[in-house]
């Protein structure tokens, strides 16, 4: 069974330095029937204005992913971490027992445009953590490439959720298959590009839930970035 959330339907606020579209609930934006899938919670796609972003803030017992599409994002924590965030980065930031962080435009003259993401974790209270890695653009060309896991395996980043995230670039006409282990879940979200799905097209902002089988298969009629959820 899948469900599609078109990209239209998302939560949208424009602020003048961010445009932001939020897939579930988040902040000023409230839908009951759209409250996350499993243990997804948050999927925020951001553009921010050169030099502007989110000051320092607390966050807790939350799984934090950053995916930069373009452009280039700064961030600092209460941990002591720094650094940029650009394109083929997969950023993690484990709130835990609690934490503060800022994450700004790194460019004067560019906007960033990006998405982040929370996931529920399996363990509240855990200490908080960080870890960030690039993943070159060849590891995702045509097939899915993990990118975080619960057990940081290939090289992925680790989650403490029982979740794994695989990152694709497909060129047009290229089809891409998953096999979802009995039980599970699967949240695909198209960045960009557009890919077809069990018949129904989807576009760049658009997701779909797919319960109840055992592979999710896709093809791209365009150049496509797509991130793909495998969740308990």
């Amino acid at each position: 069974m899948m469900t599609i959330r078109r990209s239209r339907d998302r939560g949208h606020f424009n602020f003048g330095w961010l445009d932001t579209h939020h897939t579930f609930s988040f902040a000023g934006y409230h839908d009951p029937a759209q409250m996350g899938f499993r243990a997804l919670r948050v999927i925020n796609e951001d553009w921010i204005k050169p030099g502007k972003g989110f000051p320092m803030h607390p966050h807790s017992n939350m799984e934090i992913v950053t995916y930069v599409l373009e452009g280039a994002l700064e961030h600092r924590d209460s941990m002591g971490n720094g650094g940029v965030i650009r394109p083929g980065d997969v950023q993690r930031m484990s709130a835990g027992a609690g934490l503060r962080h800022s994450e700004y435009n790194h460019s004067t003259t560019e906007d960033v445009h990006l998405l982040q993401i929370w996931i529920e974790p399996d363990e509240f209270g855990l200490p908080p953590s960080y870890e960030q890695k690039s993943f070159r653009a060849w590891e995702r060309r045509g097939s899915w490439r993990l990118v975080a896991s619960p057990d940081g395996r290939d090289g992925s980043i680790t989650f403490h959720t029982g979740t794994d995230l695989y990152a694709a670039t497909l060129d047009p006409g290229e089809e891409i298959a998953h096999v979802l282990r009995g039980g599970r879940h699967a949240w695909m979200q198209v960045a960009r590009g557009s890919v077809e799905i069990a018949g129904e097209l989807l576009e760049a902002g658009d997701g779909a839930t797919v319960s109840g089988q055992e592979v999710v298969r896709l093809e791209a009629t365009d150049t496509s970035e797509l991130l793909l959820f495998d969740l308990a």
